[in-house]
């Protein structure tokens, strides 16, 4: 259990006999830069804990590539929709980089609920947080200038601004490349 080391920060209240069930279940991933965590049109089969690295999630549309989120180290990654609905997913998501991740699949995680009701509140704040990140990002893109959406991103999230690339970052701010260069230039 000492390997991870991380993933149960956010949750004290769950016991010790919790975290060695979840443990077991867990399996770990390595994946080299541009490998897929998710793929477009398959159903998304597990839930993922980014031990290091980083991962983007992105939609293809009309040939475009736009990138809706980011996850960094410690933090949970899956194609929500699609986890929690069993259909084919939206998105795709790729990482940034070598990345190291911890999966459980979603039957597995099913199953822990049942004898698990603190792994279950676990998981619904897990939910909660994801729902918050969504909200948040729809207001930050329609009431926010350019301008102000990099300066959030480089105060809140400066690891992306490091790890991802400058139209993955432009793509999710909804700039052109040129715009967060402009803008770039006069920071």
């Amino acid at each position: 259990m000492e390997k991870l080391i991380g993933i149960f920060d956010e949750f004290p209240f769950l016991t010790d006999a919790d975290k060695k069930a979840f443990s077991a279940k867990l399996e770990s991933v390595s994946y080299e830069k541009g490998g897929l965590l998710e793929e477009a049109g398959k159903i998304s089969y597990f839930l993922h804990y980014i031990k290091s690295g980083a991962a983007r999630s992105f939609y293809v549309r009309e040939n475009k590539d736009i990138t809706v989120s980011f996850s960094l180290d410690g933090e949970f990654v899956t194609a929500m929709h699609s986890f929690i609905t069993r259909k084919p997913s939206y998105e795709n998501i790729e990482v940034l980089e070598k990345s190291v991740v911890y999966r459980i699949s979603y039957d597995e995680l099913q199953s822990l609920f049942v004898d698990n009701p603190r792994i279950e509140r676990a998981y619904r704040m897990i939910l909660e947080q994801y729902y918050i990140v969504l909200e948040e990002q729809s207001i930050f893109a329609k009431f926010k200038t350019a301008r102000e959406r990099y300066l959030e991103l480089m105060e809140y999230r400066p690891k992306v601004i490091q790890k991802a690339s400058v139209g993955n970052i432009a793509s999710y701010l909804d700039m052109s490349i040129e715009t967060l260069s402009r803008i770039r230039a006069k920071i």
